[in-house]
């Protein structure tokens, strides 16, 4: 049987990178790992083929090959993969989706065939053994959670690896934090589930042996879920497995509260971690204490982030605007915040209620749910009705926007975090095209940018006070404009 495995599209979105991966020659910032896992779990029998549509174009020609299309998407894909479904069902092929998409909305697509849905390790055996016996069911859901022990090694194979600025990993499902906007722990528990580290260090074997030598992301929801098992197993057995490699650096997503261990922080930098979101969300207790994002009150955040600014680690933040004890004064509160905390990549968004979540289900009861939830962050829209208004939030919104990706409180915030970066560990090898992207940026930025005061100003005076942390500014520099042309295009 031929499988053609379809991810959809992404849109332009601040995590999309897109102007940014045009310095460094890459089409996508990342590769669909959870659709190359899925075809780890499909019969060794079954011939194989990947389209990511972020990368390569989907051919007629791959359509008349499959028998059956198997698709993966999140909330964002929702236009990409729509387009793509009706593409595969006016050429009659079977359909099969899966993803939190599809987990979250199934009753939405009417023209797959197949929805197997949750985690695959549960439902995908099921729908095999009995597509395999002549009589699939349309709709497959997991009771309770997979052993992740058992998720196989994702068949890297399929994809093609210099077309994507970094590769992925995952160590852990699930998060022990239950925040009232995420889908999380509806998607994948509270109580996190993570691999042994021989299972992580296999994965890394396979991609370290494919030439891979640049970043790897950690895609877990909160790294740190289970502080236990990550500091007396993985990060030691991570330290170890590098000591005998070259690159690799890795990033990953964790809860403020890795600021309060710096056991912890040492390890993940010496094991080569050189940067980590984290959820920040919002300077307001009120507002915290309406998401349920109690571990982000009662501390001074400002030092927390700089704390693991100083431990070699960089903290990219996410932003949220709209909750409903937010008043007009939060606008302004989160530029300061931003700007004091030093944080460049600072991912502000409007709060959106995606189902599944406490928010959905109360604001459905309040009737304060308007549009269709689109889990993009940059199409100026959101799908609640907001406590402030909608003009009042868009506007302060934009204003948040027009403000901290301005030239000079930017390049402000790229001075204030390599002032308190201590120097990574571990640093990506300079290959030919970090080469071609230094010189890329000095033409954009520095000659035809209307940054290029702040841009050669920025140059200067690293070289002059931190000159070992060069490239990052240059990378810096390059992600500021991407975020300037995602706020041009897109939301101011």
């Amino acid at each position: 049987m031929n499988i053609l495995l379809i991810y959809p599209a992404f849109p332009d979105t601040f995590w999309s990178f897109s102007y940014a991966l045009r310095f460094i020659g890459k089409k996508s910032a990342f590769p669909p790992l959870g659709l190359i896992t899925v075809a780890a779990l499909l019969p060794a029998t079954w011939s194989l083929r990947l389209v990511d549509v972020n990368v390569d174009d989907l051919t007629d020609d791959d359509l008349a090959w499959a028998d059956m299309a198997f698709l993966s998407a999140m909330a964002v894909q929702r236009k990409s993969a729509a387009v793509i479904i009706a593409r595969c069902h006016g050429k009659g092929l079977r359909i099969v989706a899966g993803g939190p998409l599809f987990t979250a909305e199934p009753e939405a697509f009417g023209q797959v065939n197949h929805l197997v849905l949750d985690e695959a390790e549960h439902t995908l055996p099921a729908f095999i053994a009995d597509l395999e016996n002549g009589c699939p069911q349309r709709i497959y859901r997991a009771n309770g959670y997979p052993d992740v022990h058992q998720t196989p090694i994702p068949l890297w194979h399929l994809i093609h690896m210099n077309r994507y600025a970094s590769l992925n990993i995952q160590y852990s499902r699930g998060c022990p934090f239950n925040c009232d906007f995420c889908n999380i722990t509806s998607l994948f528990g509270s109580r996190p589930r993570t691999k042994t580290p021989p299972q992580v260090l296999a994965e890394l074997d396979a991609i370290y042996q494919t030439g891979w030598r640049g970043n790897i992301f950690f895609v877990d929801d909160n790294f740190i879920g289970n502080k236990g098992s990550l500091k007396k197993q993985l990060l030691p057995a991570l330290i170890e497995w590098r000591r005998d490699k070259k690159g690799c650096v890795f990033f990953t997503e964790s809860s403020i509260n890795l600021a309060d261990d710096p056991e912890l922080m040492t390890l993940m930098a010496d094991a080569g971690f050189d940067s980590v979101f984290i959820g920040i969300e919002s300077p307001d207790e009120g507002s915290l204490s309406e998401c349920r994002k109690e571990h982000n009150k009662n501390r001074d955040m400002l030092l927390d982030v700089k704390k693991i600014h100083r431990s070699g680690m960089q903290v990219m933040g996410g932003f949220i605007v709209g909750f409903d004890s937010d008043t007009p004064s939060i606008f302004q509160r989160q530029i300061d915040f931003i700007q004091q905390s030093g944080i460049v990549t600072a991912m502000v968004g409007m709060l959106q209620a995606p189902p599944g979540t406490r928010l959905f289900d109360r604001l459905v009861g309040e009737r304060r749910v308007r549009t269709d939830f689109s889990g993009d962050n940059v199409d100026g829209r959101t799908n609640i009705i907001p406590a402030m208004g909608l003009d009042r939030l868009i506007d302060g919104y934009r204003a948040i926007m027009r403000q901290i990706y301005s030239p000079g409180k930017y390049y402000q915030r790229i001075r204030s975090i390599l002032k308190d970066l201590k120097v990574p560990a571990v640093t990506v090898p300079a290959d030919f095209q970090r080469f071609l992207a230094f010189f890329r940026a000095c033409l954009r930025l520095g000659v035809l940018g209307k940054e290029r005061f702040q841009y050669w100003y920025l140059l200067i005076w690293t070289l002059v006070r931190r000159p070992r942390l060069l490239p990052l500014a240059v990378t810096l520099s390059i992600y500021g404009y991407h975020y300037r042309r995602i706020c041009e295009l897109h939301i101011l």
